[in-house]
C-alpha cells in the first residue's frame, strides 16, 4: 500500500510489529477464498490439509503487545521483510491462479503463503510450537483415507468390466468344484 492509504487507514509504517498484523490478515483473506474455491465439492485430502495447516498458523495469533511477541533486531527485521516479501509474491500468483479457477495450483500456493506467515510468526514468537504442513498432511491424509475407506463400493452400481469379472471367477470356481466331484 502507498503511505496515503497507510495514513488514510491510521497505519503506523514505522511501526516494526506491523508485519505480524498484515501477515494475519493476507492469510485469513487467501484461506477464505480458497475455502469459498472448495466448497462445492468434496475437498481432497490435499485441499483439507492446506486449510488446516493455514488455520494451525493463525490459531491463537497474538496481539503486537502479548507478552510472548519479542521485539526483533535489523537482521531479523531485513528477514521477516524477506518472508514478507515472498508471501507477496505468492498471493499474487495464487489470485492469478483462483482467476483462472486452478485450484490444485491454489492448494500448493495457499502452503507456501502459510509457510511464509509460520515464519513471520516463528520470529515474532520463537517459543510458540507451530506444526509443520508435513505433520498436518499425514494427520489428514489418515483420516481422509479413514473416511474414503468407509464408503460401502456395494452400493455403486458395478461396471460391465466388473461384472464379466465376476462371472469369470465365479465360472472359474464353479468348474473347479465340478472337476473335484469327478475326481472324486
Amino acid at each position: 500500500m502507498n503511505d496515503d492509504v497507510m495514513k488514510v487507514l491510521d497505519v503506523d509504517t514505522s511501526d516494526p510489529k506491523l508485519g505480524l498484523r498484515i501477515a494475519a490478515e493476507r492469510l485469513s483473506m487467501v484461506r477464505y477464498v480458497f475455502l469459498v474455491q472448495i466448497e462445492d465439492g468434496i475437498a481432497s485430502a490435499a485441499q483439507r490439509a492446506s486449510l488446516e495447516y493455514a488455520d494451525a498458523v493463525l490459531i491463537g495469533w497474538p496481539e503486537p503487545d502479548a507478552e510472548d511477541v519479542v521485539e526483533l533486531d535489523a537482521d531479523q527485521l531485513r528477514a521477516l521483510r524477506e518472508h514478507m516479501t515472498l508471501m507477496e509474491q505468492y498471493v499474487g500468483k495464487f489470485r492469478t491462479m483462483e482467476r483462472e479457477g486452478d485450484v490444485d495450483g491454489m492448494t500448493d500456493t495457499l502452503i507456501r503463503i502459510t509457510e511464509r506467515v509460520a515464519e513471520v510468526r516463528r520470529a515474532f514468537q520463537p517459543d510458540f510450537p507451530l506444526p509443520t504442513f508435513a505433520e498436518i498432511r499425514r494427520v489428514v491424509q489418515d483420516e481422509w483415507d479413514e473416511e474414503m475407506n468407509q464408503i460401502d463400493p456395494q452400493d455403486q452400481s458395478p461396471t460391465a468390466e466388473q461384472i464379466e469379472e465376476q462371472t469369470r471367477l465365479a465360472e472359474e470356481a464353479d468348474g473347479e468344484g465340478a472337476d473335484r466331484e469327478k475326481a472324486e
